[in-house]
């Protein structure tokens, strides 16, 4: 007499947020949070030591429920971007990386290449007396007391713009297709549409919470000091982090890890790690460099996440451009010190 085999129980349906914690990178990125939350605490006394003339109200306490903030903030519009994208066909950007072991060579020297190029940013911006080139020119975001001149302003999008965006594009698309770069949209009334929600949350947050100057200026001011701040920012920071992080990394990333969590965590530190000589940093003690690479992290981690989340969900590189990087927060809070700098009147 046959008998009926009893299927095997199914492990419980659990949600995705409780699914998404259960992932090492996930855990690992929430205990080195709150770790740098701590150190912030231990270290910073009354003060940070770092010149913020355009955020120098507040107490160490303060800046940190901010930065917290903001990472809320980020995983909110991680959520509605989720929500618009959740009727799309499922993409795989892993398959437009080439097999493992030449993803990871690819990687890998990538990666030199672009610690090469803040070495030689380093070492020419310094040789012409002008403030380390990285991702933002000084003054980006939180203002800075120092001189920068038009000259250096408009030598570092060049820089930034031939090293992490043309060289790195020339060698890849003669190997790739656009659209195993991420440059070609599968859906663009889709993207259009995330790109649209997207750019107003963050253009009102981005008011809301920082009130830019840009509002501020006169007439002749915007009419010239919009169009060059945009200009200069898309050549010097947009297109570069564009191209050498979310066209050639981020698919490597995903085919290497095979984790998109882990994918969108790697993101945001290859986006922190191109900002590590911003023009406030202080690298002249123990303490100070570790609060400068805290508050660094703090500064870069959840708009790198942010935008490489953009590039997972759409395949479109060109996404985060518009969304969230080229208009808010660039043009919308940097035009300011881009009219100081070329002395707009």
């Amino acid at each position: 007499m046959n008998q009926t085999r009893s299927a095997a129980p199914r492990p419980p349906h659990r949600p995705w947020p409780l699914r998404l914690l259960r992932e090492r990178s996930v855990k690992l990125a929430v205990l080195c949070w709150i770790a740098a939350n701590a150190l912030v605490l231990a270290l910073a006394g009354k003060a940070l030591p770092f010149d913020w003339p355009g955020d120098a109200e507040g107490t160490p306490a303060d800046r940190l429920v901010e930065f917290n903030l903001r990472l809320l903030e980020v995983l909110i519009l991680m959520g509605v971007v989720y929500w618009l994208t959740r009727k799309r066909p499922r993409l795989d950007l892993a398959e437009r990386s080439p097999e493992r072991s030449l993803a990871l060579r690819e990687t890998l020297w990538l990666v030199a290449y672009g610690v090469a190029g803040l070495i030689v940013g380093n070492l020419l911006a310094r040789a012409f007396g002008w403030h380390p080139f990285a991702l933002h020119l000084a003054g980006t975001l939180y203002g800075t007391h120092l001189h920068v001149t038009a000259a250096e302003a408009v030598t570092w999008a060049g820089y930034n713009l031939v090293v992490y965006a043309a060289v790195p594009l020339l060698y890849f698309r003669r190997r790739y297709s656009s659209t195993a770069l991420n440059l070609r949209s599968a859906d663009r009334l889709g993207d259009t549409k995330v790109i649209i929600v997207v750019l107003v949350i963050e253009s009102v947050v981005q008011y809301t919470a920082m009130h830019p100057e840009t509002f501020d200026l006169e007439g002749r001011q915007l009419l010239l000091g919009l169009p060059l701040t945009f200009v200069l920012y898309l050549a010097g920071a947009v297109l570069p982090a564009m191209v050498f992080i979310y066209c050639i990394l981020v698919p490597r990333f995903l085919r290497l890890t095979g984790s998109t969590a882990t994918t969108v965590i790697l993101g945001g530190l290859a986006y922190t790690a191109l900002h590590v000589w911003d023009a406030w940093t202080v690298f002249d003690s123990p303490g100070r460099a570790v609060l400068s690479l805290v508050f660094l992290l703090a500064t870069y981690f959840a708009p790198g996440m942010i935008k490489t989340w953009l590039t997972v969900r759409t395949g479109n590189a060109w996404v985060h451009v518009w969304a969230y990087h080229a208009f808010a927060p660039h043009t919308l809070h940097d035009t300011p010190n881009i009219v100081r700098i070329f002395g707009i009147r």
